[in-house]
């Protein structure tokens, strides 16, 4: 394999067993149409679908070594280099309860491994050994039990210290620390919270448009360089200094949208690794959403489909507030 041009970091990977209902009924008895298990955790679908987009990638987290088998199967197929650390036990499973036709997902997600420092030292070590200067680090996720709210801006701090692109894509007090305590230098390159996500971290109300244009040309103007905030079916707003644009797919894809957001971001990567321009970044990254929600339940992206989608996405230039 290539030395990677892209590193994921996924610290609490899960085993997700989708299960699919022709409607969820709480309180009763139901009969499920089918069931499959696939591995999963953010970053882990991220290293699948930049697999699938052509870019070398490594895969960085911590994995339970009674079930990795799942995993290494998974990066033996899709050629991804294991760099992941095994800890004794079993990787947690999520099971998403997928009805209506895909419309409706009901996530449960077990807790994971507990971890301490020293887990994550190892990370940061392992880590260590692939960074360089125009390297993609995505780092994403939740976090385990036992390790603190400002993991996510660690490893961000020593990955922009050693010159990569961060793409930080967490939610709720990881994701307000990795933003409220980094300095202008230390910013990540990119994020994708989706709206209530980005309304939680900042403290703001983001109701209309123009209120998450202002949000993300305040963390703009503070050094980050991609604001991605997903809306649901009203599309994700794409925010440089350069710009902003809302981007749509033609149509509405069907099935489970488990990992859909993991395959946009990266889209986003891809793009960074390719020099594309706001516009282009847009299409590639919605074209890659779509690809993932069309393929599912594959879980991967196929590269010449993600070009043939991209040239069909829908974009909508904004103007700043």
């Amino acid at each position: 394999m290539n030395a990677p041009q892209a590193i994921t970091v996924t610290l609490n990977p899960a085993i997700d067993q989708l299960v699919t209902l022709d409607a969820l009924l709480p309180g009763q008895v139901q009969r499920a149409l089918g069931s499959v298990q696939a591995p999963g955790g953010k970053g882990i679908n991220v290293a699948a679908a930049l697999a699938g987009l052509g870019a070398p990638t490594a895969a960085l987290g911590v994995l339970g070594s009674d079930n990795a088998g799942m995993f290494e199967a998974l990066f033996a197929q899709r050629g991804i280099a294991d760099a992941c650390l095994r800890v004794p036990g079993q990787t947690r499973t999520n099971i998403k309860l997928v009805a209506d036709g895909g419309r409706q997902t009901t996530d449960i997600n077990l807790p994971g491994l507990a971890l301490a420092e020293a887990h994550l030292d190892t990370v940061m070590s392992t880590l260590a050994r692939y960074l360089r200067p125009g390297l993609a680090v995505v780092l994403s996720g939740s976090l385990p039990a036992g390790l603190p709210a400002d993991s996510w801006a660690r490893l961000q701090a020593q990955a922009v210290a050693a010159g990569a692109d961060v793409l930080l894509d967490t939610s709720e007090a990881p994701l307000a620390a990795a933003l409220a305590t980094a300095p202008h230098a230390a910013m990540p390159w990119a994020i994708k919270p989706n709206r209530e996500e980005l309304q939680a971290a900042t403290g703001q109300r983001l109701d209309g448009r123009d209120a998450l244009l202002a949000a993300a040309r305040r963390l703009l103007d503070r050094g980050l360089g991609l604001a991605v905030v997903s809306m649901g079916e009203e599309g994700a707003l794409f925010a440089t200094a350069q710009g902003a644009v809302i981007a749509r797919p033609p149509q509405r894809a069907r099935g489970s949208s488990v990992g859909a957001g993991d395959a946009m971001v990266a889209g986003m990567v891809a793009a960074r690794l390719r020099g594309l321009d706001l516009a282009d970044t847009a299409r590639l990254s919605t074209a890659s959403a779509l690809a993932w929600l069309q393929a599912a339940p594959a879980r991967e992206v196929d590269a010449n489909r993600v070009q043939a989608l991209a040239a069909s996405v829908l974009l909508e230039p904004c103007q700043w507030p």
